[in-house]
């Protein structure tokens, strides 16, 4: 079970190209100038069940995914079970939006389990005097955009380059 605030289909601002995103209830970051405040409770989601997620997820054929929030990491248990069946039952790329460093994330394992799942993670917290409107998808420029699975591999950030990005779907 996954609380969920709601789900956007075919969003152009959560990644490239058209995307489902899954906006999670529940954030502990707090970011000043967040612009979704009315994320960080996560009582203020519907619980949903990650099959019902999932059907709704694969009911537009051409989107792809993206994990936003609130803090998806913040129910990283629900959010794992739901890569899984999303791998399981499609090729759709996944992206992942979250207050905490990648850093951070590899050192309990079951954010490990998510990241493993992931395609790109948008890293770090919005800091306001750090705004940038130029950066592609991030809102501050100490926001990264990771490649989850080669950083796992390497041990180490692979950051993507803004052309990059867009050419990752």
């Amino acid at each position: 079970m996954i609380s969920v605030l709601q789900i956007v289909h075919d969003t152009m601002v959560d990644g490239p190209g058209f995307r489902t995103s899954v906006y999670s209830a529940g954030c502990p970051h707090g970011c000043k100038g967040c612009h979704n405040p009315q994320s960080w409770d996560i009582h203020g989601g519907t619980m949903r069940s990650t099959a019902d997620i999932l059907d709704e997820i694969l009911s537009d054929p051409f989107a792809n995914v993206t994990f936003t929030g609130g803090d998806p990491m913040f129910q990283a248990e629900g959010f794992l079970e739901l890569a899984k069946a999303i791998r399981q039952h499609s090729d759709k790329s996944i992206w992942c939006f979250t207050g905490y460093r990648f850093e951070q994330l590899t050192e309990l394992p079951i954010h490990r389990a998510l990241l493993e799942q992931i395609d790109v993670l948008m890293d770090g917290p919005y800091v306001e005097s750090l705004r940038n409107t130029d950066l592609l998808f991030r809102g501050s420029s100490n926001q990264r955009a990771i490649l989850t699975r080669e950083s796992l591999v390497q041990g180490k950030v692979v950051e993507l380059t803004d052309e990059e990005i867009l050419s990752i779907r």
